[in-house]
């Protein structure tokens, strides 16, 4: 039996933001960082806040909170006496103010509090997942959280947040959906609601994404990529990830390559991976991961006369979207060195092995598979 739950009301389109002009008489907690409140943009939420609220701004993110940070956002959190959270930002802001919501429900016996979330990127779907990711700096690791108490109450996907993300962020994030994405619907817990919204985010990624890459200022390629990430986000939060997030999330903290750029790189090994097509089958041999990536190729128009050819197109399809977003394609276009790989090789795969996502990848690896993905991806 499978459950689906979406917890968050969406507020989408132009003009999306008017709706915190209907909170009154809180304290609210912001979660931000540094950026937002430098560029003035957290002025974009003043403006709209009734003058009977009070405010605290915590602006300490950084991206891939760490501990500590949750830790000080926790405190200061139940000294204000807060009754209204809104996070604003990436999906690190966004996470951050889903642990703190998290551990002082824990820690301080705070009631549930009402939770607004605000993307400024299209990348992570973080506003409508009860998943967060925080980092311990020291180990090098990334520790992925899942509760339900962290989902927000609320999400705003207003496209004039996004306007102005500079081009490589916004290739960066628009492949961390399209990673969520293909992910959610090859998983061992993919069902028909899963799929659908896998399938239509892929669609409005491939479509949307190089326009908005292109035209930062074209907002209707930057609604359609924001939808993109918050359907994303609700598929993957029925169906959990896969591989492709198990390594990423070791790899881009040991390698310090941005989290949707080290998906992107990692997408076509995974596929072939998973497919785990030989020369020469057929139909009746193809595995399931294989027939369902073959499904994606054919929705969006890829040749895909069998499953081989169809994972064939969709991978070549990924390549030509990277070069399109002028992307890297492999860890030594990164200025990796081949000596960090062979130092990192073995913790990235033990870590892989244990991360939470890898759990409902299609395929089971192996320590030594995870080595020869990251051997592919140092230089293929």
């Amino acid at each position: 039996m499978d459950k689906l739950s979406i917890k968050a009301d969406l507020y989408m389109g132009h003009g999306a933001l008017d709706r915190l002009m209907e909170w009154r008489n809180k304290r609210i907690f912001i979660v931000t960082d540094p950026f937002m409140v430098k560029s003035g943009m957290i002025n974009m939420v003043f403006d709209r806040l009734h003058e009977s609220n009070e405010q605290y701004i915590f602006s300490n993110i950084v991206p891939d909170p760490p501990v500590e940070i949750v830790t000080e956002g926790v405190e200061a959190l139940g000294a204000f006496n807060t009754d209204l959270i809104i996070a604003i930002g990436g999906g690190s802001a966004i996470d951050a103010a889903k642990a703190m919501k998290l551990f002082a429900q824990k820690l301080l016996n705070q009631q549930e509090i009402p939770f607004v979330a605000i993307p400024t990127t299209s990348g992570t779907g973080s506003e409508v997942t009860s998943f967060s990711v925080i980092s311990d700096k020291q180990k090098n690791i990334k520790y992925p959280l899942v509760s339900d108490d962290m989902l927000p109450q609320e999400a705003i996907l207003d496209p004039e947040l996004v306007k102005s993300v500079p081009d490589f962020i916004t290739a960066d994030t628009g492949m961390d959906v399209l990673t969520h994405a293909i992910e959610a619907y090859v998983s061992t817990k993919a069902n028909d609601i899963s799929d659908a919204l896998a399938e239509k985010a892929i669609k409005l990624v491939f479509a949307y994404l190089p326009r908005a890459y292109m035209d930062g200022g074209d907002l209707v390629a930057r609604e359609k990529m924001h939808n993109a990430s918050c359907i994303a986000g609700m598929a993957f939060n029925i169906t959990s990830l896969g591989l492709n997030h198990g390594i990423a999330h070791v790899a881009g903290a040991k390698f310090k390559i941005a989290h949707g750029r080290m998906n992107a790189m990692l997408l076509p090994h995974v596929i072939e991976f998973n497919a785990n097509y030989k020369p020469g089958y057929g139909r009746e041999e193809s595995t399931v991961a294989a027939v369902r990536y073959a499904e994606i190729a054919k929705s969006l128009g890829l040749s895909a006369p069998n499953p081989k050819s169809g994972v064939r197109s969709l991978v070549q399809a990924i390549k030509q979207l990277q070069k399109q977003l002028q992307m890297p394609q492999t860890l030594k276009e990164c200025g990796i060195e081949k000596s960090l790989l062979d130092e990192m090789r073995a913790s990235v795969a033990e870590g892989a092995l244990k991360d939470g996502c890898t759990a409902t990848n299609p395929r089971v690896p192996t320590a030594g598979d995870v080595a020869e993905i990251l051997n592919k991806m140092f230089q293929s």
